[in-house]
């Protein structure tokens, strides 16, 4: 409850007379929702507290304000801000929900302001397929999953996720793919992934980043949720998953190496990284789950951090294409700089949490099936080929024409990225992700 004072506290700060309305309006939705003789003490049987719903909601509080803060040319737009507020508020509501149905509400309203955040200020007139192609594949694959939530809550009379985890029968088999099925397309997983790379691609920098850093985290959240309050065990079905999961995560890494714009190469490389979030949750082990969860917080932080050094960049060579932007070392070495840094956190170079997820999965993927190890060996080495060859590519070489007429970079650029930075050196406080 504390975060959700902390942002309606940071709507007044707008000074923005609709923006106020608006959070007014959904205090008082969530006052009539929780309508009781004894207010604050039933607000503990909505709002579900945990270690892993408390770092997600830091990470959405956080990413949303930096991206407002990375985006000022945006801000006289009222709708923009209302835009990224409300979807900060869906967010939070969704990681703190205790109520089955109220998560999958929160779940599904999350898609609305990003939809149109995407056809609002969208770069290209494909925008509008990938908002499509979006809301197609995740609305779809979402809807199964309503039928079997509504199906068991009825039967075991419950929504409340600790009273179904204590009632609940052991679930698997063809459910647990149905149940699992809507969050894997919201990671993704590859060959659901098509509607990832265009989104990033169509998307305003607000978009990517909050599509990448928080969004894609809804999809493990929701499979780590799923697991807790329907008793959901490891099968052949989910073996299969976990099979399908890591393959698909090596073929987009090698899609990575290939790619020509920048965000559709940090959106590949996205796919990837989920994999190992997915086969650590539905493995069911303490290390793979605590891989499953730091994974999730360090992607968040560095692929958000990489969409903003590709618009950044993007404002200075006027193009997206690998090829036109090289050089960059000669012009802005500061812009250099960062590129090497998180190119190096993003192939999980030590000492960043990148590496610490990465490592806590391999024992269990050894001790799983041997070949599961191997394809995150080669995933691990074609994860630093392709972080070499997108810094190598941007920053060596004679620079473009291009980069002449670019803007600075400028102190809300660095401060920016360097917000992005900080938060990825939790390694040294490594027990706040000891849960299990």
């Amino acid at each position: 409850m504390i975060e959700l004072l902390f942002l309606i506290g940071s709507m007044f700060l707008v000074f923005n007379w609709s923006v106020v309305m608006f959070s007014f309006s959904m205090t008082t939705m969530v006052g009539v929702l929780l309508m009781n003789q004894n207010f604050t003490s039933y607000l503990d049987n909505f709002f579900l507290s945990s270690g892993i719903s408390s770092l997600l909601i830091f990470l959405s509080c956080l990413l949303c304000f930096l991206s407002l803060i990375a985006t000022p040319e945006e801000k006289s737009s009222e709708l923009y801000i209302l835009c990224l507020l409300s979807l900060c508020m869906a967010l939070v509501l969704a990681f703190c929900s205790s109520n089955l149905m109220m998560f999958y509400v929160f779940f599904e309203i999350s898609l609305v302001p990003t939809l149109i955040l995407i056809i609002g200020w969208g770069y290209q007139p494909e925008r509008l397929q990938a908002g499509t192609y979006m809301m197609l594949y995740t609305v779809g694959a979402s809807l199964p999953l309503l039928l079997m939530i509504l199906w068991h809550c009825s039967k075991m009379c419950s929504m409340d996720m600790l009273m179904l985890h204590l009632i609940s029968p052991v679930m698997g088999g063809i459910s647990g793919l149905v149940i699992y099925g809507a969050f894997l397309v919201k990671l993704p997983m590859y060959g659901v992934h098509l509607w990832l790379p265009k989104a990033h691609v169509e998307a305003p920098l607000a978009g990517s980043m909050i599509l990448a850093g928080i969004l894609l985290k809804l999809g493990g959240y929701g499979m780590i949720q799923m697991n807790f309050c329907l008793n959901m065990i490891l099968d052949k079905y989910s073996f299969i998953i976990i099979s399908l999961s890591m393959w698909g995560g090596f073929l987009a890494t090698l899609m990575c190496l290939r790619q020509v714009d920048v965000k559709s190469l940090v959106a590949y490389s996205s796919v990837g990284h989920m994999s190992i979030v997915s086969s650590g949750i539905l493995l069911d082990s303490s290390w793979g789950m605590m891989s499953a969860i730091i994974t999730m917080i360090a992607h968040g932080f560095s692929s958000s951090a990489m969409f903003c050094l590709a618009y950044f960049s993007y404002k200075k060579s006027h193009t997206r294409n690998i090829p036109y932007m090289k050089g960059m070392l000669q012009v802005y070495p500061v812009l250099s700089m960062l590129w090497f840094i998180f190119c190096c956190v993003n192939m999980a170079c030590p000492p960043t949490l990148n590496l610490m997820g990465e490592m806590a999965i391999v024992p269990v993927l050894w001790d799983s099936n041997l070949w599961l190890a191997m394809i995150m060996g080669l995933m691990i080495f074609f994860s630093a080929s392709y972080n070499m060859y997108l810094y190598t590519s941007l920053n060596h070489g004679s620079f473009s024409s291009y980069f002449l007429g670019g803007f600075p970079l400028k102190s809300y650029c660095c401060m920016t990225i360097f917000a992005h930075m900080f938060p990825l050196i939790m390694i040294m406080k490594s027990s706040l992700f000891n849960f299990f």
